[in-house]
């Protein structure tokens, strides 16, 4: 047990979703993901799971911590949260917050009980609940600040169903983080999957025997061999792994019309990858053509990125209750009236050589190292009086820089003394 704060909700006997009996039983014979089980923390971090992060990326501005409170507080949901890798990485980057996490799988929750339990999790945050329901079961819930479902909503028979009970219970300003099969990228792997269904394998233990053999057996040069072991070898190590990509009873995927037409559907707006590196044609395009691609809208650049990346297997992305911001006012003015403050998702901190939210290189000059110490060492105090021997254009200058490379946040007004 987890303390007073975790309990285990009823299983209803008429699930939600027709999917749900054979996904759940799935699931029970294969926990996923298959990630190790540690005593202490997760490794690193993934922004995506901090809230403030995924904020300050989707507004560009966090609000000030309530009066007296030096963090953020945020209502959490973990909607398919498997064996809790999500889970598990929800409380530890969201310290003080609320955390509800739920599944369909008994097997998949068991395995995220042990891991909470063995790395600390309810200890971060002022609740934690691991509760065994379906996501579209959550109506007595309320409403939540940030919702995370990876990997979920393309194995629900009725996916859009899926995404609307989801869009219900977030409140005006939350996000939402969702993680969709594209079509491009999973040729292969539908290909081998459309081979054991042929074959008649199952979703057991055979299955993944004979899986695993099929992938073995084919000749050397066979396109799905290459494809499976150039790229998913490692990460299908796992034998939960392995069935969850190639056995699973039910999954769809997306092109990127059919994922806008999708998300429509929720009343949220969308608010941009959370891998925006992906979609920019700077990856594979220069000269010229790379000209030609930055004049296009956002919807025909990722068009023409999904035509031209055809390893792209999945969406992922952030959807937001209410209209988008407006932009960030960079001015001058607007900066040196502003409070800043750390990332908390950098590796290496304080230092001038980093991991930056992505787990990439970051180097620092000087004097961007010592405006983002000034920063994290005077919390409250705008840009403009930081005790820092810097003019105004320098200030505004380094503090764009630190901005463009996510160290700092931006805050939505300066904090009172």
């Amino acid at each position: 047990m987890l303390g007073s704060a975790q309990r285990l909700a009823v299983t209803s006997s008429q699930p939600s979703d027709a999917a749900t009996p054979a996904v759940s039983a799935f699931y029970d014979r294969f926990p996923y993901p298959g990630d190790p089980l540690q005593d202490g923390p997760p490794p690193g971090y993934n922004w995506r799971w901090c809230v403030d992060s995924v904020r300050a990326f989707v507004d560009g501005v966090l609000p000030v911590p309530a009066k007296g409170q030096t963090r953020r507080s945020w209502r959490v949901l973990d909607a398919g949260c498997g064996t809790g890798v999500s889970t598990d990485y929800l409380c530890h980057l969201n310290p003080g917050s609320a955390v509800l996490a739920v599944d369909i799988s008994a097997g998949a929750l068991g395995v995220a009980r042990e891991r909470c339990r063995r790395s600390g999790a309810a200890a971060q945050v002022s609740e934690l609940r691991i509760e065994q329901c379906s996501l579209l079961d959550l109506g007595q819930e309320g409403d939540f600040d940030h919702i995370n479902s990876v990997g979920v909503l393309h194995h629900l028979q009725e996916p859009q169903a899926g995404l609307v009970a989801l869009a219900q219970r977030l409140r005006l300003g939350g996000t939402l983080h969702l993680f969709l099969y594209a079509d491009g990228g999973r040729w292969e792997i539908q290909r081998t999957q459309q081979a054991l269904q042929l074959l008649n394998v199952g979703h057991g233990e055979d299955g993944l025997r004979l899986g695993r053999a099929l992938l073995a057996t084919l000749p050397e040069t066979n396109r799905l061999r290459r494809h499976h072991e150039q790229r998913w070898a490692l990460d299908t190590a796992a034998d939960a792994n392995f069935a969850d990509m190639y056995l699973h009873p039910q999954e769809c995927s997306y092109s990127i019309d059919r994922l806008m037409a999708f998300t429509a559907c929720s009343g949220l707006s969308f608010a941009g990858f959370s891998n925006p590196e992906v979609w920019d044609p700077a990856r594979l395009l220069e000269g010229e053509l790379l000209e030609r691609a930055q004049e296009l809208s956002d919807l025909e650049r990722w068009r023409l990125m999904e035509a031209l990346d055809p390893d792209i297997s999945h969406f992922e992305f952030f959807l937001r209750r209410g209209d988008q911001p407006e932009a960030l006012d960079r001015s001058d003015a607007a900066l040196l009236s502003a409070c800043f403050e750390r990332n908390r998702c950098l590796w290496g901190w304080p230092s001038a050589s980093l991991l930056g939210p992505d787990l990439m290189p970051l180097q620092l000059d000087e004097a961007e190292y010592a405006l983002a110490q000034a920063c994290d060492q005077a919390p409250g105090q705008p840009l403009g009086v930081l005790p820092l021997e810097l003019d105004a254009a320098a200030r505004c200058r380094l503090m764009r820089q630190l901005l463009d490379k996510r160290v700092l946040h931006q805050l939505t007004a300066a904090a009172s003394g």
